[in-house]
């Protein structure tokens, strides 16, 4: 059955883009889209109650993620994106069957793995929370497009609670990453697909582990991009010159989620609680 052609006709180009994750890590695909995008207004939801995502049941992940996207919902924004691995990985399908094609949802997952599957690739590497790693959703999706990749694929569990307690650059972390890309899952890969969005803030450590014998992919900037060509499509792209309004809203408010935000977005942004 052929599936009906999207339309989004009732949506306004000056709405804002909703973006959640359960923590720090979506401000990585957040920063690309401000970059990318710099007339669009933002709401970011950031879940920092409940994380880390990866070490939840796929139920209660279902259950704030679909939460979060109502609320996104009721903030009259025009797409949501998921910016979070996990969530995209168990949640999917059901934030799109509650949004029912009254606007786009963007994803994490799918346009990396398709970028991936249609370039010079042979064997690729996916470190990730253990829910994602679980779904194997990263897999299926690349060997969709392309049947020949090789994807191994590694839970690495304590990179999420390092990143949210501020180990950046720090023996911890530089333990931590040594630990997981040494394992023997990882051996012959020539790619590396950061399967987090937290993962990114960490990204010249890693690049550092590897040195130039492993290409490290920047998955915020695939996912920027897809949202302006799908934004783009349907003629929703802000092309006013504009204060533009930057919004967060945490379930949670901690010191490190203030301090990458401010980094990323400005001195002058206010957090403000919501508990879903």
């Amino acid at each position: 059955m052929k599936k009906k052609k999207a339309d989004y006709t009732h949506l306004s180009a000056n709405q804002p883009i909703g973006i959640f994750d359960s923590g720090v890590g979506g401000l990585t695909v957040a920063k690309e889209i401000k970059r990318l995008l710099p007339n669009e207004d933002l709401i970011y939801f950031g879940d920092t109650k409940h994380l880390p995502y990866g070490e939840k049941s796929r139920e209660a992940i279902v259950g704030y993620s679909t939460k979060i996207t109502n609320f996104l919902l009721e903030q009259n924004c025009k797409a949501i994106v998921i910016a979070c691995n996990t969530a995209t990985a168990n949640a999917l399908q059901e934030v799109q069957a509650l949004v029912a094609d009254r606007v786009p949802v963007i994803d994490v997952i799918n346009p990396v793995a398709e970028k991936v599957s249609y370039e010079i690739h042979n064997n690729v590497g996916v470190i990730a929370t253990k829910a994602t790693v679980n779904s194997g959703l990263y897999k299926k999706s690349i060997r969709k497009h392309n049947k020949f990749i090789k994807v191994d694929e590694l839970a690495t569990p304590l990179l999420v609670p390092a990143i949210e307690e501020g180990f950046k650059n720090h023996p911890i972390t530089h333990s931590i990453i040594y630990n997981y890309l040494s394992n023997n899952k990882l051996k012959n890969i020539e790619t590396l697909i950061l399967g987090c969005t937290h993962y990114p803030l960490l990204i010249d450590e890693i690049k550092q582990y590897y040195g130039n014998r492993v290409r490290v992919i920047d998955s915020p900037n695939i996912v920027a991009n897809q949202l302006k060509m799908i934004l783009d499509k349907h003629h929703l792209l802000n092309e006013e010159n504009h204060n533009t309004t930057y919004q967060f809203f945490l379930s949670d408010i901690t010191k490190n989620f203030e301090k990458i935000s401010k980094k990323f977005f400005g001195k002058s942004i206010d957090l403000e609680l919501k508990v879903l």
